[in-house]
């Protein structure tokens, strides 16, 4: 097995996509190509969502996505963080306190 920079840079661009939808997705402030806001986080996530699938597309095409479990896995936990992350967000936000909670409050 030989390196490939263009599979590097296909899973890099697909995992960078879950941070920057999950901060889009809970509307916490945090620097992507497109400012701070969770709007353009959300839309970097696509662009490196795109990105990924493009450079996939170049060196496989999309048909043999089908038989590359390592792909699938990734895409699938992308698909559920984006399905489900607002959901679970709403769910546990109210009833637990942030790591190191007490830490950095100023209270």
């Amino acid at each position: 097995m030989t390196f490939s920079l263009i599979d590097f840079l296909t899973g890099l661009f697909l995992m960078n996509a879950m941070p920057h939808m999950l901060f889009g997705l809970i509307r916490l402030r945090f620097l992507s190509l497109f400012g701070f806001s969770a709007w353009g986080n959300l839309l970097y996530s696509l662009v490196n969502i795109c990105a990924a699938g493009a450079l996939y597309h170049h060196q496989y095409g999309l048909n043999a996505l089908k038989l590359d479990g390592i792909s699938l896995g990734a895409l699938a936990v992308l698909v559920l963080y984006l399905v489900t992350g607002r959901f679970f967000v709403v769910l546990f936000q109210e009833k637990t306190k942030p790591a190191f909670h007490e830490t950095f409050s100023n209270e």
